[in-house]
This record gives structure tokens, sequence and C-alpha cells, in this order.
């Protein structure tokens, strides 16, 4: 432990199995980096210049891709200092607010996929009703509540750790993640339940009522005409492959964190780098290939730049 201003720093042991590939590590990272920040920036423009982008989907697409940036950025910098870095090390203060930032983004990402299967279900379900529910207040609404709702609770979880007595200072992590709770010397019973409340609130909770709405639009579509079935296919595909993804990726951050002991080091690094690379660099991939008036912009956008 170094101690400097009342600063207590704790070493990130998961860089020291991937040190002698720390500059192919950081070459793939900051190229992954690169590319999820021009395919995520390039389609929220796209969203925000053309009026005809303006709806409700369109919106919550923008900002879903908005809060993968800002998950990105919470840990591609670190990570790629660190590669660089004889030693790897953070302050608990700056680990508390990483943990802070991954898990309140990452709740925000279910809450914004909760509204956007809840805008399909409106649109395929109840079309005629669609422009009275899906106004800008109910978009705002929604925004407003995907980005509070989570870190208020998780806000509350990091502030109970920063206030917690610390007997380890390494944990075998590349990033603070839930392998902080491995930090403490004691954890309590009662932020264990507070925990489960948490992730019931922002992830548990919001995943049944999007699979739930999902199947109503199944069945509804299944019972309509081909040109319902065909719209319920093109707008509701991409939502569905993006949550599937997102929920291998946590449970994959849940599983690899509870079993960490029985994987090897490296294994566990690599692992974890799953979780944080492919989500913000496929989502807007999968959103630019499978929207069809997005792929369109993003075709002419091509074709612009080829010219010029």
């Amino acid at each position: 432990m170094n101690a400097d201003f009342n600063t207590t720093y704790v070493t990130l042991g998961g860089h020291v199995e991937i040190h002698r590939y720390k500059y192919l590590y950081f070459v793939i990272m900051l190229t992954a980096y690169i590319l999820l920040i021009c395919f995520n920036v390039s389609i929220i423009c796209l969203i925000v210049m053309h009026k005809n982008l303006h709806e409700p989907m369109y919106i919550f697409i923008a900002a879903l891709l908005l809060n993968s940036l800002l998950f990105s950025t919470n840990i591609y910098p670190k990570l790629l200092i660190d590669f660089l870095s004889e030693k790897q090390i953070i302050s608990y203060q700056a680990c508390l607010f990483q943990f802070f930032m991954f898990y309140s983004l990452g709740g925000s990402e279910f809450l914004l996929l909760f509204a956007m299967a809840y805008d399909r279900y409106v649109s395929i379900c109840k079309p005629l009703q669609y422009p009275m529910i899906m106004t800008k207040n109910t978009i705002s609404i929604f925004l407003t509540l995907a980005w509070i709702v989570p870190s208020s609770q998780v806000a509350v979880v990091a502030v109970l750790m920063a206030n917690k007595k610390i007997c380890n200072f390494t944990f075998t992590g590349i990033f603070c993640n839930n392998t902080i709770y491995k930090l403490l010397c004691v954890h309590s019973t009662a932020q264990t339940v507070y925990d489960m409340v948490v992730l019931s609130n922002v992830a548990i909770l919001p995943a049944v009522f999007i699979f739930f709405t999902y199947t109503r639009i199944l069945v509804i579509s299944y019972q309509s005409c081909k040109e319902v079935r065909r719209k319920a296919a093109q707008t509701c595909l991409p939502h569905l492959i993006v949550l599937i993804s997102y929920l291998c990726f946590c449970a994959f951050d849940v599983i690899v964190s509870g079993l960490e002991s029985n994987f090897p080091k490296i294994v566990h690094s690599i692992l974890t780098l799953q979780i944080v690379m492919y989500p913000p660099l496929f989502n807007p991939i999968i959103y630019g290939l499978k929207m069809k008036e997005i792929s369109k912009h993003l075709k002419r956008l091509f074709c612009a730049v080829k010219k010029n």
C-alpha cells in the first residue's frame, strides 16, 4: 500500500500476467477504442443531423450508443495507461468511481433497452395510440430515469464501501468491477441484500419486462398480416440481438468474478476484456446494418466520402 495525502492505493493484479504482451494488448485495445468511438459517434451524429431519424426509436438508439461511449471511456484510458506502466495501481477513491460508473452505466443500458422495448410494443401492438403515448415528454422521462435511477442506487453502494475498512490491497481484476468487494475486511449481509435489490431494479426486472414485451410482440405479429410481421422483424431483431448479447456479458461478469480462483490469471484477464470490448464495438455495427434508415444514411455518407 502506498499512502499520500490520505489516499489509499490498490494494485490491479490482472495486468501482471499479460505484461509480456503489453504492447500487443495496447495496440489491440487502442484500435478497439478508436473504432468504437468512430462507430458510435458516426451513428449518433447521423441521428442528430437527420430529421427523419428524430423518432423515439432512433433517439433511444442514440442514447444507448452514447451510454456505450461513456461506459468505454470509463475503462479504456486507464487500461491503456496500465498496459504501458511497470506497476498497475489505482487509488481506492478512483477505483470506487470506476466501479460506480461501470455499474450505473451498465444499469442504464438495461433501462434504455427497456424503453426501446416499450416503444416497439406500443408501435406494433397499439399503432393508433402511438403518437399520444410516445410524446417528447415520455421520451424525456424514460431517458432521465434511465440515467438517474441506476446512478443514484449504485452511488449508495459506493458511499457505503468508501466508509469501510480495507484489508486487501491487490485483486486480480484489470479494472474495478465487483472484484472490489474482495478488498473489504467485512462484507455485511445488509449490503448484500441492498446489492440484490439494486440488481433487481436495474437489471432483472427490466430484462423480464423486455422479454415479456417481445414475446407479446411476436404473438401479435404472428396473428397479423405480412406487413406487420416484416415491420416487427426489421425493428425488433436488432434490439433482441443487443439485449441477448448484453445479458450474456452481464452473466459472464458475475460468473468470471465468482469463479476467478478457478481460472488462470491470463484467462481471467482476457475474459474480462471481452465484457468491455464487444458490446460498445458491435452495438453500432448491429444498428448500422440492421436498421434500414440508419443503414441508408450510412451508405450515403460513405458515398460522399469516396467522392471527395
